[in-house]
């Protein structure tokens, strides 16, 4: 039997403005998540992370559009699922934690309603009773306090990191395979964050479920994640184990968001690195490489041709001129002595 739990395949999406036109938000992506496994998604904001997630659940909006490929789940290809197949998918087999809780959870039905609720659409052997009994079990693994109330509250009268709290409990009722977690503790304060990644890892831990970590966080990454996926502009530049993304990072967009990340073993003094290149606009996808108007180590041949994905190691792969034989001259990847020539 095979180990995979997720499979996506050439998934491309585009939505439509009426002055605009098409806008390609994700690009022939492919990545594979193993039963039992955590996969980071990183990207800055508006690389297609989000997009991609909410294809994979079927909740993307009547202005967008799957251009092609396929999400298989154990075999089943959820971009073909009808809508009462996608039911019962979304909340009893996979899971999502949104970005902002607030616009997810119900202001007119209180906490105890809404947990109970999710309970019983999806399993028809419990009672109200012992739907109830298991919200308070769950409001008590997500460290929340003086449970009963909480469950006679609404969202409104909750701060933003208690109905974190709420929401991740919620995509846990039912005991998900999977579950996508969409830049989940964004906003939060830097304690609360460390509490939300801790339950989501305890949970992951005891249960085996299966995850994707969206982020532009390489720190939650280095402490949750077991393989790690880059995106830019719709597109899966790099791939690999965690401590190759951080250690052998491979292709410039990669290195990029490394030198973005504040270290703590950096010199005081020290000041943060600014990456001054630029933004990339999702209206007007250059030839050749994406990446190529933001590479400081960019050639001719980026500028006009689509680079080949490339195999470094054992599950490592970049999509690079850099790395074709003979294109990268002086090139190095990280974890040999300098990041470019």
């Amino acid at each position: 039997m095979s180990d995979v739990l997720l499979d996506v395949k050439d998934l491309s999406v585009s939505f439509h403005h009426p002055r605009r036109g098409e806008l390609r938000a994700v690009s022939g992506i492919n990545y594979t998540v193993k039963k039992g496994e955590i996969m980071g998604l990183v990207g800055e904001s508006g690389s297609g992370k989000s997009v991609e997630a909410y294809s994979i659940m079927g909740l993307l909006g009547a202005s967008a559009k799957i251009e092609g490929g396929s999400a298989h789940f154990e075999g089943r290809d959820i971009l073909a699922m009808t809508k009462k197949e996608l039911e019962s998918f979304r909340g009893g087999e996979a899971s999502m934690i949104f970005q902002n809780p607030r616009s997810f959870l119900d202001p007119v039905y209180t906490i105890g309603r809404q947990m109970v609720e999710t309970i019983l659409a999806h399993d028809n052997t419990v009672t109200k009773s012992e739907a109830k009994s298991r919200s308070l079990d769950m409001l008590r693994d997500v460290m929340i306090r003086n449970r009963e109330h909480v469950m006679r509250q609404y969202p409104f009268e909750l701060s933003g990191g208690m109905c974190q709290r709420i929401m991740i409990a919620i995509a846990l009722l039912c005991n998900p395979k999977l579950l996508i977690a969409d830049e989940p503790t964004t906003s939060l304060d830097v304690t609360t964050q460390a509490q939300i990644i801790q339950i989501l890892k305890g949970f992951q831990s005891r249960s085996g479920m299966s995850m994707i970590y969206i982020t532009h966080n390489f720190g939650i990454v280095a402490e949750l994640c077991d393989k790690v996926s880059v995106m830019y502009a719709g597109c899966i530049l790099e791939q690999g184990p965690t401590d190759d993304i951080f250690y052998r990072a491979a292709h410039p967009y990669t290195q990029m968001l490394h030198k973005m990340t504040p270290r703590m073993d950096s010199p005081a003094k020290e000041p943060s690195q600014q990456v001054e290149w630029g933004a990339f606009d999702p209206y007007t996808h250059p030839p050749g490489c994406v990446f190529h108007p933001r590479c400081p180590s960019c050639m001719e041949v980026c500028r006009s041709s689509i680079p080949p994905m490339i195999s470094l190691d054992s599950g490592h792969i970049a999509c690079c001129w850099l790395l074709v034989e003979g294109m990268g001259q002086g090139f190095e990847v990280w974890g040999s002595g300098k990041i470019n020539a």
